[in-house]
């Protein structure tokens, strides 16, 4: 109790308590179409539930061929005069649409690009370091991406070499992505499997917002090595002198 001028006690005042305003949920930014009464212009060109041209018409006559068949009249295409608008059931188109956006996420979740270093382990850094970006470009779009390292000729006896540069090339991608596979030697390649990090992409995205008109770098054409020809036509040279002396 706190006491007042006279020594009388007066009751303490209590502090007001805001209430805290009730979470709806995520509010969607994206621009919605008008629907039934939001529509204002008139005359209207409609498109009924059967996509059959209806003609154009007025406003009221719009909203009582919606009402009539119990869904909703929607202005699909507002910056033509008149607006076109259609008969639907827009709580079903929107589910569709959700549903097509959800089936697109998915599938590029799900598909793998291919980013090859060369026809051979004799390739020059700075086309690796276009080829990274490459696959960078692809990690941050949402793709996985395999790595193919190809070898020729006598580069067959040195994998080595293929694995060490696909270990740099993870390493390089590690900031946004992890490795999923490790390199593996299959035939006369070897690849690797990255796959994006979601939190770190979307660290990266924050950090390094896209360009808007940024030329994409161009990579460069994967031309035939002449060390690696070279190599051939010795192996073939000196299999044809075997042959010769063999015959001899």
């Amino acid at each position: 109790m706190a006491r007042g001028r006279g020594g009388a006690s007066t009751p303490k005042e209590r502090r007001k308590v805001i209430p805290r305003r009730r979470y709806y949920g995520k509010v969607s930014r994206e621009p919605q179409p008008r629907r039934n009464e939001e529509i204002r212009l008139s005359p209207l060109r409609v498109i009924d539930q059967n996509n059959k041209q209806v003609g154009v018409i007025s406003r009221e006559e719009a909203l009582n061929l919606a009402r009539e068949a119990s869904l909703d009249l929607v202005e699909i295409k507002a910056d033509v005069r008149p607006p076109i608008c259609k008969v639907m059931d827009y709580g079903k188109y929107k589910y569709e649409q959700s549903k097509k956006k959800s089936q697109k996420t998915t599938n590029k979740a799900n598909e793998v690009k291919e980013v090859r270093l060369g026809r051979s382990v004799k390739i020059d850094k700075h086309d690796v370091g276009i080829r990274v970006g490459q696959a960078r470009k692809f990690l941050l779009e949402g793709y996985k991406v395999m790595i193919v390292q190809r070898f020729r000729g006598r580069e067959m006896a040195h994998p080595d070499i293929g694995f060490e540069r696909l270990k740099q090339v993870g390493e390089q991608l590690s900031d946004i992505a992890k490795v999923t596979r490790d390199p593996n030697m299959s035939g006369r390649q070897m690849t690797m499997m990255v796959e994006p990090n979601k939190d770190k992409v979307a660290a990266y995205l924050k950090a390094h917002p896209p360009k808007v008109g940024a030329k994409e770098e161009e990579v460069a054409p994967e031309e035939p090595d002449e060390d690696s020809q070279d190599l051939d036509s010795q192996d073939l040279d000196a299999d044809s002198g075997s042959e010769v002396e063999a015959s001899a």
